[in-house]
C-alpha cells in the first residue's frame, strides 16, 4: 500500500514539474522546481528502496512460512492417508469380528472336548495300568499253579532261551530264523515250513538274567526243604549255556544268583533251622571224571588224584565216591569255591566260540537242615549242570585235541539223547549206564529230582538245523516224569548217620548201611 502511495506522489510531482516548465519556460523558477523535484525523487526513491527492502523481507518470511505450511500439509496428508488405511483395516477387522466370535466359540467347544478327552484318557490309562497289573498278577499266579501242577505230575520244566546274533553271524549276513509267539511259544523255520514248540517259558534276546532267574528262584526253597533239585543247560556250542548258568560279574547267571538266594533263605529261617552247606565240583572231560576242588589242596605235579566213582545212595540220589567235599558258611565263600573250580575247567577256542567249554560240569550243593521244632533233618541237593555244546567239525574247525574233545562231547550227548528218548516213550529199560554223563544225571532225569532244563539256541538261519534239533530234544525232555520226594530223617537216624560219617573220617573203614547199599543200588540203576 505505501509503495503505491509513493509511486502516486512521484507521478504527481513529475506532473506538476512538467506544468511549471511549460508555464515558466525556464529561469530561476524552473531551476528551483527542478531541484525540488530532484529532492522529491531522491526522497521518494529512498522511501521506495526501503519499502522494497521491507517488502522483500516480508516476502521471504511469507515464502518460508508457505514452504513450512506446504511441508506440514504434506505430513498431514501422509498422516491422513495412514489414518484412512488404519480406519480401512479396522473396518475389515470389525467386519471379521463376527466370524472370529464364531471361531472363538468353536475353539471353546473344542477346548471343552479336549479337557473331557484328557480326563477320559487319564481314566483309561488308570484302567489300563490296573488291567496290566491284574494281568501280571494273573500270569504270576498261573505260573505258580502251573509249577505246582507240574511238580505234582513230576514233570521236568523246560525253559527255552534264545541269545542275540553273534558277531560271526552278523558278519555272515545271517537272517532271523526264530520268532517268539508268546511267553511260552517259540517258532522256528524248518525244511517243511515254520514249526512251533511250547515250553514252560520262552526267553527272547530282550530278556535279562533277572527275568530268567525270576522263574527259577522258587526251586532254591525246595533245596532247603530237602528236595533234590537239578538245573541244567543244553544246546549247541556257542548258544549261551555258560552265560545262562554262570554269567559274568556285571550280569550274573543262575548259579551265583541261586547261591545268594539260598543263603538269604537260610538267614530268614535261622531261628528254626540249623543248616550246613557243603559242595563238590566235577567235570566230565574226554569221558573221564575230574575233581575240580582236588587241585586246590594238592600238587597235581606230584600227586595223583583218587579215582572217582559214581554211586547211588539208598534213596537213589547220585553221589560221587572219593570226591572232595568243601563246606561253605556264607554265600561269598561258596561263590569263591565256584569261581576257583571254574578256573580249573577245560576250555578252548573254536571258530564258533572263543571260550568254548570242552567238558560237562556238575556243581553240586548239599544242604543239610535240622528243624529245631520237628527234630527232623532234611537233606537237599542242588545240581547245577553246564553241558558242553554239541558240535559239527565243519563249522567249528576242530582238529587234533579239539576234535577228540568234540567227539567225546557228542558221544555223551548222544547217550543222553538215548536216555531222554527211552524216558519220554516210557520204555522199561533206561540206558543210564551207557555213559558217565547219564549216570551223573540219573537222579535228575526220571529220578527223584525237581528238574529244570534250559534249552539255549541261536536265532540265525546259519544254525537253524542245530537249533531245531535242540528244540526237539527239549520237547522230549518235557515228556519225562520224575518222582520228587523230600529227603528227611528223624533225629535218631540223623545221629546214627553222623556217627558213621565221623567213623569214616577217623579212618576206621566204611561202616553202616548206607555204603553197603551203594553197590546194590548202583546195580539196580
Amino acid at each position: 500500500m505505501k509503495l503505491r502511495k509513493a509511486e502516486a506522489a512521484v507521478a504527481k510531482a513529475e506532473e506538476k514539474a512538467e506544468r511549471a516548465a511549460a508555464q515558466g519556460g525556464g529561469g530561476d523558477g524552473g531551476k528551483a522546481a527542478e531541484i525540488k523535484l530532484q529532492k522529491l525523487e531522491k526522497k521518494h526513491k529512498k522511501d521506495l528502496e526501503e519499502l522494497q527492502k521491507k517488502l522483500g523481507n516480508e516476502a521471504d518470511k511469507a515464502t518460508r512460512k508457505a514452504t513450512k505450511l506446504e511441508t506440514e500439509k504434506g505430513e498431514l496428508e501422509g498422516e491422513l492417508k495412514e489414518a484412512k488405511e488404519t480406519i480401512k483395516d479396522m473396518k475389515k477387522k470389525v467386519a471379521s469380528m463376527g466370524t472370529m466370535g464364531e471361531e472363538l466359540e468353536k475353539l471353546r467347544e473344542r477346548s471343552a472336548e479336549a479337557d473331557e478327552m484328557e480326563r477320559q484318557l487319564k481314566v483309561n490309562a488308570a484302567e489300563v495300568a490296573e488291567l496290566e497289573q491284574k494281568y501280571k498278577d494273573e500270569q504270576a499266579l498261573r505260573k505258580k499253579y502251573w509249577n505246582m501242577m507240574e511238580d505234582m505230575k513230576g514233570k521236568i520244566r523246560v525253559y527255552a532261551r534264545c541269545r542275540p546274533m553273534a558277531k560271526y553271524e552278523l558278519e555272515r549276513g545271517c537272517q532271523q530264523a526264530v520268532r517268539f509267539v508268546d511267553e511260552t511259544t517259540i517258532e522256528i523255520n524248518s525244511a517243511h515250513g515254520p514249526k512251533q514248540f511250547v515250553y514252560d517259558a520262552v526267553f527272547s534276546p530282550a530278556n535279562t538274567q533277572e527275568d530268567v532267574f525270576e522263574d527259577t528262584k522258587n526251586l532254591m526253597q525246595s533245596c532247603l526243604d530237602g528236595y533234590n533239585v537239578c538245573l541244567f543247560a543244553y544246546g549247541q556250542t556257542g548258544s549261551g549255556k555258560t552265560f545262562t548258568m554262570t554269567g559274568s560279574d556285571a550280569m550274573p547267571g543262575v548259579t551265583p544268583r541261586g547261591i545268594r538266594q539260598l543263603y538269604g533263605l537260610i538267614e530268614q529261617n535261622s531261628a528254626n533251622l540249623d543248616v550246613t552247606v557243603s559242595t563238590y565240583f566235577v567235570e566230565l572231560y574226554n569221558d573221564g571224571l575230574v575233581d575240580l576242588y582236588w587241585s586246590l589242596d594238592h600238587d597235581a605235579r606230584r600227586e595223583q588224584p583218587p579215582k572217582l566213582d559214581i554211586k547211588l545212595d539208598a534213596k537213589k540220589m547220585v553221589f560221587i565216591k572219593n570226591v572232595t567235599l568243601r563246606t561253605a558258611a556264607s554265600a561269598d565263600e561258596l561263590l569263591s569255591l565256584f569261581d576257583q573250580g571254574n578256573a580249573n575247567r577245560h576250555v578252548g577256542a573254536t571258530a564258533m566260540n572263543a571260550e568254548s567249554s570242552r567238558s560237562h560240569s556238575i556243581f553240586a550243593i548239599l544242604i543239610e537242615s535240622y528243624n529245631k521244632t520237628t527234630k527232623k533233618t532234611a537233606t537237599g541237593k542242588l545240581s547245577l549242570v553246564d553241558l558242553a555244546g554239541s558240535e559239527r567239525a565243519d563249522k567249528t574247525g576242530a582238529t587234533a585235541d579239539r576234535l577228540r574233545e568234540a567227539q567225546n562231547i557228542n558221544k555223551s550227548l548222544s547217550a543222553l539223547g538215548d536216555v531222554i528218548s527211552a524216558l519220554s516213550t516210557n520204555q522199561k529199560f533206561i540206558p543210564y549206564r551207557n555213559n558217565k554223563l547219564t549216570q551223573l544225571m540219573q537222579d535228575s532225569l526220571g529220578g527223584n529230582a525237581k528238574t529244570l532244563m534250559f534249552v539255549n539256541l541261536s536265532p540265525a538261519d546259519y544254525n537253524q538245523e542245530e537249533s531245531l534239533t535242540s528244540l526237539m530234544y527239549a520237547a522230549r525232555v518235557k515228556l519225562i516224569t520224575n518222582t520228587a520226594d523230600k529227603n528227611t530223617d528223624n533225629e535218631e537216624i540223623a545221629k546214627l548217620k553222623a556217627i558213621i560219617r565221623n567213623l569214616k573220617a577217623g579212618g576206621t573203614g566204611e561202616i553202616g548201611g548206607d555204603e553197603g547199599d551203594d553197590g546194590a543200588e548202583e546195580e539196580k540203576a
